[in-house]
């Protein structure tokens, strides 16, 4: 069952989501340190990690689950987000380069059917990038936060699904050595906790970072796009926060 889009919301607006969300970018920008002239889209609960990439990608979106629900993203300007289905993607075949998927595969229903969109809808050099809770790390133990909830995963399994599902992983990697505890000194001394966790306790991260490519003979039939889907696309803005306050944090959030 996914979390819900305001528990997520309030999660990162919160700051030890606030740290989550600065190591696990920082995991993230230093595989893919370049999206130039790239389409990219962010699937499941992504948008707290594409900031960075807004700039740089020649097209970037975000699709959010239905059963999870959508808020607006960016605080600023045009939406660039829509609810899709994750087994039905308002999306044409191979029209997209970089696929990033956080919250979504620990929680999904429909997991093979959404691994099939993500390789239907990836270019034949595409890459898709998931982010899960680590089986093995303190984060999916605790129920406070986003990440112990669902389906954790160690780095063997998560190999495992992604190459019954037509994609070879092709870097692996995790994040999130600090305690999942709201403590000051854990904020404070955050990076520097990170560090000596990737180098010394790397079974230990708080979640599993897999990149991987898509199998391009591979002989599933991609489906076609249905119209249903295809409608959804459009509809880039969802529900906005409740009041004036909220909206004004979220828009400190998306520059942090």
């Amino acid at each position: 069952m996914y979390n819900d889009a305001v528990d997520l919301w309030d999660f990162y607006g919160s700051p030890l989501g606030q740290v989550a969300r600065r190591l696990i970018r920082r995991r993230i920008r230093g595989i893919w340190p370049n999206v130039g002239g790239m389409t990219m889209l962010g699937l499941g609960y992504a948008t707290p990690y594409l900031r960075p990439f807004r700039d740089e990608a020649e097209r970037l979106f975000a699709l959010m689950p239905a059963q999870q629900g959508v808020l607006h993203w960016p605080s600023e300007g045009r939406g660039l987000v829509a609810l899709a289905e994750e087994g039905e993607l308002p999306l044409e075949d191979v029209s997209v380069d970089r696929v990033l998927l956080v919250h979504g595969l620990e929680c999904s229903e429909q997991l093979r059917p959404m691994l099939h969109e993500i390789w239907r809808v990836l270019t034949g050099n595409g890459r898709l990038l998931v982010v899960v809770p680590n089986r093995a790390g303190l984060w999916a133990r605790l129920e406070r936060t986003p990440f112990g909830h669902g389906h954790p995963y160690s780095s063997f399994q998560l190999s495992r699904l992604l190459r019954a599902n037509m994609f070879t992983p092709t870097l692996t990697t995790r994040a999130l050595y600090v305690p999942p505890y709201p403590w000051r000194i854990v904020q404070r001394s955050a990076y520097g906790i990170e560090d000596i966790g990737a180098r010394w306790f790397k079974q230990l991260g708080g979640v599993v970072i897999i990149e991987a490519s898509k199998q391009i003979y591979a002989t599933t039939k991609p489906r076609p796009l249905r119209a249903r889907a295809r409608a959804l696309l459009p509809a880039a803005a969802g529900r906005a926060p409740a009041t004036s306050t909220r909206s004004s944090s979220m828009a400190r959030r998306d520059t942090d």
